[in-house]
């Protein structure tokens, strides 16, 4: 066990012109609160990059320490899906023992570009035993070649892969096939023609997916293994869309438990300028998530989970000086916990091998991801500052499996704030300050000071002088390491906590100090 400080944090730090805001958290979860899955926070990785992650011979140590930390603190590990734009290039062959991967160039831009063609053998699906015990997974299957031999190939390796003595005996389980990815944009890749349409994507799914269910046998959508559905980039096609168009009335379509769609807050494609300021924007985390509560709402409606099966930062492979910093850590708690507001009940976070916005780098690079330079020694496995976002949300989740949260009404245009209540009774709450104070500052660090309040003044008197509070200290957002959770850092060889834990003892009736650029954690 770590030693533990309480300390009063706030006292010692230097804190510049500050403002007040009065902040009423409700004593019980008020109607429209949702429940907090241990697996809010999951991953989706690359499929032609998985052998990194999970290493051929042993398990990837880095990989699983990562996960771990996280399930430590929610009791499951992250759920993990693999597939994103390699899934529709990945065909089977029975004479490829683990992968064959074709790649591009790289260039400044796209450092680390996607492989073009990869073609993989069953060894490759087998290497799910090497992470965590109780990872449940999704496997993307490949719809973009329209290939039904090769989709079949392809799922019944998985499934087999799951019924080897090996994988049984991790405690790995596959929960989900995915059948094409991002299907909407066939028409631009060029995996379809120009003129496709949602209604032309139906009945040619229903013609992949058939045969897929069929060949491995899932039947219906309760099955250990079923479908997921979607996987859609954008609004141009829309669960909405599909559902009215039969898709759930089809023998695969029976076999889909859950709906995804992805969203990226920005691009990155051909390079370019996007301002970590303007992406540190409480409004903007609203309506870049907003526009999904009508698929949300119908998806449930049909009985179906809804996820966001694929998300990060800014789309292809992240922005330099934005997707790498700080500030997206303090992105990455507001945007979750306001998906899970909504409904949205698990984030599976993107990630390749040299991403920007990846949350860890589990093998060691030797080009810069920033610019492809080439890097002399190479980089070790590190973690990059979302991955504090991460632990943060997973502390707000906590180990019951039965939180709920709900938004709390700040006024003040960059502070968000949450309450999470375990067995009806408010638990924890959690502030961002979305403000972005960079290098480049001047003058004194402003701050907003939370003011409290409750149903009675009995209820504050009763907590008085048992709240604690853990904070995640940066020094600026457009830094690229140094932050702190609760007084520890995870920059070490092993992502072990390094330093001493702080617990910030917190007066209720007299509120609480929250810089630009810095997240709280209240725990009553």
């Amino acid at each position: 066990m770590p030693r533990i400080s309480h300390i009063l944090i706030a006292a010692a730090l230097h804190l510049g012109a500050s403002s007040a805001v009065n902040v009423s958290l409700p004593l019980s979860p008020p109607s429209g609160s949702h429940s907090l899955a241990p697996t809010l926070v999951s991953f989706s990785l690359e499929q032609d990059c998985w052998p990194d992650w999970s290493v051929v011979d042993s398990r990837n140590e880095f990989t699983n320490r990562a996960l771990e930390n996280y399930a430590e603190l929610t009791g499951e590990p992250p759920k993990i899906r693999v597939g994103a734009n390699s899934e529709d290039h990945t065909f089977w062959s029975p004479t490829v023992t683990i992968n064959e991967d074709q790649f591009p160039p790289a260039n400044a831009v796209t450092p680390y570009p996607e492989a073009t063609h990869v073609t993989v053998g069953d060894k490759y699906y087998e290497l799910s035993r090497f992470l965590p015990r109780g990872t449940h997974m999704t496997w993307g299957v490949n719809f973009g070649a329209d290939n039904v031999t090769n989709a079949i190939n392809m799922a019944k390796a998985i499934v087999r892969a799951f019924n080897t003595s090996a994988v049984e005996a991790s405690g790995v389980v596959l929960d989900l096939i995915e059948v094409g990815n991002e299907v909407d944009i066939f028409k631009w890749n060029g995996l379809r023609p120009a003129n496709w349409t949602v209604e032309d994507y139906v009945p040619d799914w229903i013609s992949v997916a058939g045969p897929v269910v069929d060949a491995v046998g899932i039947i219906g959508n309760d099955g250990p293994v079923s479908i997921q559905g979607a996987a859609f980039a954008s609004q141009q096609f829309t669960p909405r869309e599909i559902f009215d168009l039969g898709i759930l009335d089809s023998t695969p379509g029976k076999a889909i438990s859950q709906i995804s769609q992805h969203q990226y807050s920005a691009a990155f494609c051909n390079g370019g300028d996007v301002p970590l300021t303007s992406f540190m924007d409480k409004a903007a985390v609203r309506g870049n998530l907003s526009l999904f509560e009508a698929d949300i709402a119908a998806t449930h409606a049909h009985g179906l989970t809804y996820v966001l099966g694929e998300t990060n930062s800014v789309a292809c492979h992240g922005a330099p000086g934005l997707s790498n910093t700080a500030g997206a850590a303090l992105w990455t708690i507001d945007y979750t916990l306001q998906a899970a507001t909504l409904g949205i009940k698990e984030l599976f976070f993107h990630e390749g091998i040299g991403y920007k916005y990846n949350f860890f780098q589990p093998v060691s690079l030797n080009r810069s991801t920033i610019d492809g330079s080439p890097l002399d020694p190479p980089v070790a496995p590190h973690i990059q500052p979302g991955y504090y976002g991460g632990l943060v949300i997973n502390t707000v989740v906590g180990k019951t499996g039965a939180a709920e949260i709900v938004e709390l009404p700040v006024a003040d245009s960059n502070v968000a704030g949450y309450a999470v209540y375990e067995q009806g009774t408010l638990a924890r709450a959690v502030f961002v300050n979305l403000h972005a104070w960079l290098a480049s500052s001047t003058g004194e660090r402003p701050a907003v000071h939370i003011d409290f309040g409750f149903a009675s003044s009995e209820a504050t008197e009763s907590w008085s002088g048992n709240a604690t509070a853990r904070r995640l200290v940066i020094e600026h957002a457009d830094d690229i390491a140094g932050l702190m959770w609760a007084g520890q850092s995870y920059e070490t060889s092993d992502v072990s906590p390094g330093g001493q834990l702080v617990l910030e003892p917190v007066v209720l009736d007299e509120g609480i100090d929250l810089r630009s650029t810095e997240a709280v954690l209240v725990e009553f």
